[in-house]
Formats: C-alpha cells, structure tokens, sequence
C-alpha cells in the first residue's frame, strides 16, 4: 500500500491529510468548505483513492490560505506516497461529463511542475467560496507534488457541474498516472532521472 501523511500548520491553517494511492475509494473529508469535501470525495472515489482530510483555517477572513494550503499538502501526499516512482505508468487523462459539462484532465509525473488551468465560467461562489479559489488550489498542488498537470473545460454552464467533472477526470488520471505498469521494471524515463 503507498500511503502518506502529511500536515502542515501554520498561524493560518491546520492539516492533516492521509492519501492512499489504490485503495478503495473511501473519503473522510472535513476541510471546513463542505463544497470542497464533496469534490474531495468524488475525486477519492473516482480515483480509487483513500483519502482522509481533517482541516480549519482562517475561513472567517476568506477561503484562500485553506484552499492553497490544502493543494500544498495535497500534492505533498501524492508525491510521498509515489515515493521513487519505480515502475508507474507515469501519464495518465480522462474525459469526463457531467450532464452539459465536459472536462479533460491529463497528468504526467515528470518531476518537472507546470499547470495548464483552461476553466473558463463566469465569476461564481458557492456558499462564499468563490471557484476561481480552485485554480489555486491546483497550482499548489501541482507544485509541490511536482507533476505537469492540465485541467481543460471544453464546455458547461453550470458551475457545479464543470467542478464535478474536474475532480472525477483527476482522479481517474491521476489513478492512471500513479498505476503499476508491469512492462516497466525502472523509472518511466530516458533520462534515468525525474525529479
């Protein structure tokens, strides 16, 4: 089993978070932003992942600091959990709807952190927390896990419906990406290097 823990506490945020990398889909998701703990869940789920999150933070001022550092600890968690990358898949992508929604998300573990974020909507919240957070929250997530990850919407309308199937279609590359290859008996590269 690849699992991690990771926590992060800071004067503005407290974390824990336990990531297990083909487990069985189950979520225990308590990140303050109950918005959040639901796309949390589904991308457990979809991804067959175990996740457990209990976090709080400075959500009286605003969502930002909770949502950036859970990316942090997030990608903290998948890249812990990877530990030397040995034998993965490396790439993964999925395309998934959600009723008038369409997402695409591809992943490549590389070690080399870039995020393509093509979310167009019009500016929204849900219960306050304003969804163009999300883009935050995958920045930091990609740069602390270290892999290249794009998040493209081909169309949607309704808000939550384009951030369901965002979080579906990463869980399911992700789940791809991080996925024993057996054909491959080293690292995923040429080079002999990913970092």
């Amino acid at each position: 089993m690849r699992t991690a823990t990771v926590k992060r506490k800071t004067k503005e945020t407290d974390i824990v978070l336990k990531l297990t990398l083909g487990g069985k889909g189950s979520a225990s998701v308590n990140t303050s932003i109950p918005f959040l703990d639901h796309m949390l869940s589904l991308f457990a789920f979809h991804g067959a992942m175990n996740l457990e999150i209990k976090a709080s933070g400075d959500i009286e001022i605003d969502y930002h600091h909770l949502m950036e550092d859970l990316g942090i600890t997030f990608g903290e968690a998948i890249k812990k959990a990877l530990g030397d990358k040995k034998g993965i898949r490396r790439y993964g992508s999925a395309t998934i709807p959600m009723d008038e929604s369409l997402a695409r998300v591809v992943i490549d573990l590389s070690g080399r952190p870039y995020l393509v974020y093509k979310v167009k909507f019009p500016k929204g919240t849900v219960r306050g927390l304003e969804y163009s957070l999300f883009e935050d929250f995958f920045r930091a997530l990609t740069n602390h896990c270290m892999m290249n990850l794009h998040i493209v919407v081909e169309y949607g309308k309704d808000l939550h419906h384009i951030f369901e199937a965002i979080f579906k279609a990463f869980g399911r590359a992700l789940s791809e990406a991080v996925s024993p290859d057996p054909r491959m008996k080293g690292l995923p590269t040429t080079k002999g290097l990913m970092s």
